[in-house]
């Protein structure tokens, strides 16, 4: 007996149509195909289960049954599973003492992974790829173009990149006519186009929507960290500025070369006041939308206080690199800083268990 397996490895069947999988029977594979057909009528899968019946029908010298099984849409390994799943299915419905021997159905190399987990379950004497015949024609393939290039997605991915590289001649030409030097242009194209790349890789414009849409949705919604993420950035820009600053007046005031050390304490010690104001200007506004959200809890009142208690330590160490203080002011606002940090901790913790047990009495 032959079984004619066609195989659908993303389920495109199951998540398509209402027909339940294993489809066993040339007549229930055809009703299966045209609702599939109906229901995407560009799916290849269709080609595959068509395929299927023409074979099934071809073959007089032999019992033929045709089959569809499929897998699941994501996962290979727990597709071949699925498809190993559906062909003991199958083989455990078919009712004959003849030999069964299989014939797979594809429409590409994907599909063909399952081929070692049917060889396992029964013979094969073949593998069949559907191969459209349209899709060698120039017609098909400016459709197909066309199709791809309606993508927005594949849109941005291949025109972008193609559009730069275009551009590198005639920026050339005009950086030659202004009596630029034509490195410049090159440098500076490619970098726009490794930029592109780069971003396109790592998923930044999905992040700048997000950003976006973020942000948009604070400010109709009225919430306070739109405006302190503002202020905190403009802090912490001055907080930079401060810190060079201070750099540049360090080694103005040293005759001999400013170590990495000194450098590094230089720039803390400029910006650290800064960046603590921006610190806790963040950290209150995320508070009062808690608050305001009703989700509001003691200990998100720590965020201030460890602020100011780091602030307070690096302000003490990057000082006395600089011998600005003496060691004994080090220890203290060392020892002043972890006492912040530790008693906010336990006031805020206190705080927030008596309110669970008031909450629980009164419940």
């Amino acid at each position: 007996m032959l079984l004619v397996l066609c195989v659908d490895l993303d389920d495109d069947l199951g998540r398509k149509t209402d027909f339940d999988t294993p489809v066993v029977g040339r007549d229930d594979v055809e009703r299966a195909a045209v609702a599939l057909a109906t229901s995407d009528p560009e799916d290849s899968d269709v080609n595959v289960m068509f395929e299927g019946v023409h074979l099934a029908d071809r073959i007089d010298d032999e019992t033929v049954e045709v089959a569809v099984v499929t897998g699941v849409d994501g996962s290979d390994v727990a597709a071949n599973r699925a498809v190993g799943e559906e062909v003991d299915e199958v083989l455990a419905g078919l009712s004959t003492s003849e030999e069964v021997r299989a014939v797979i159905v594809t429409d590409g190399a994907q599909d063909e992974s399952v081929i070692p987990v049917v060889r396992s379950r029964v013979p094969v004497d073949g593998v069949r790829r559907v191969v459209v015949r349209q899709a060698q024609d120039l017609e098909s393939m400016y459709y197909t173009m066309k199709q791809v290039l309606d993508d927005p997605e594949t849109r941005g991915t291949v025109l972008v990149p193609l559009g730069i590289l275009l551009l590198i001649y005639p920026l050339a030409v005009i950086s030659d006519w202004q009596g630029l030097p034509g490195a410049a242009v090159f440098g500076m194209t490619s970098g726009l186009l490794g930029l592109y790349v780069l971003g396109r890789g790592l998923g930044v414009e999905r992040l700048l929507d997000r950003a976006a849409e973020k942000a948009r949705t604070g400010l109709y919604a009225g919430r306070v960290t739109l405006i302190t993420y503002v202020v905190a950035t403009a802090l912490l820009v001055i907080g930079g500025v401060r810190g060079v600053e201070m750099l540049e007046s360090v080694k103005a005031g040293s005759d001999a070369p400013v170590g990495p050390i000194r450098v590094l304490a230089s720039l803390v010690y400029g910006a650290v006041t800064w960046f603590t104001a921006a610190g806790i200007t963040t950290s209150l506004g995320q508070i009062t939308d808690e608050y305001l959200a009703d989700r509001f809890r003691w200990r998100y009142l720590n965020a201030p206080f460890y602020v100011v208690a780091i602030a307070a330590v690096l302000h003490a160490v990057s000082a006395y690199f600089l011998g600005r203080v003496p060691l004994t002011y080090l220890a203290g606002m060392l020892t002043v800083g972890t006492l912040l940090g530790l008693s906010s901790t336990l006031a805020f913790a206190v705080a927030e268990s008596r309110q669970s047990r008031r909450a629980e009495q009164v419940g």
